[in-house]
């Protein structure tokens, strides 16, 4: 019987240390498949409840932001740059997303950047459930409670979905 490695990184050290309950689940990926709809199938949760990192930056005042949304949803640049006192705010390069976060594009967690940056969730959120949120490393997802991470994170909630 072989036994399952145990992954830590940054979001999950931070967890540990704070003592956040969590659980990891692991999938597949490459290179090709870093999209959140690749991951719906292969976690236990339903894809509402899987939620992606975004990071951008306000365009006033060059200050870094974190906002989180359901996988298969699009954010909203204006109700974003509304929801956090800025005129505009916009994705930043993927380019830069290492430097500025720690993290690389399919691992970023909203938990354990180079810096705390203000974070955003959602008003999907508000439900008191378990979510999904990269676990700071590609193929693995962390499943924490959302109010849990949400005061965690010292989020602020609000609508900041596209509308269909």
């Amino acid at each position: 019987m072989s036994k399952k490695k145990k992954i830590k990184t940054n979001a999950l050290r931070l967890l540990d240390r704070d003592h956040i309950p969590y659980r990891v689940e692991e999938y597949e990926y490459d290179d090709e498949h870093l999209s959140g709809e690749h991951i719906i199938d292969q976690v236990s949760l339903e894809a509402p409840d899987i939620y992606k990192t975004l990071v951008l930056q306000a365009d006033d005042d060059h200050q870094y932001l974190v906002c989180c949304i359901p996988v298969l949803e699009s954010i909203d640049l204006k109700k974003l740059a509304k929801l956090s006192g800025h005129k505009k705010v916009e994705m930043i390069h993927m380019k830069d997303l290492l430097n500025t976060t720690g993290y690389i594009r399919g691992g970023c967690s909203p938990v354990g950047m180079k810096k705390q940056f203000p974070t955003y969730f959602d008003a999907t959120i508000a439900k008191d459930r378990e979510i999904a949120l990269s676990a700071g490393k590609r193929g693995y997802q962390m499943i924490v409670n959302s109010q849990t991470i949400v005061d965690y994170t010292k989020a602020t909630v609000g609508d900041v979905l596209k509308e269909d």
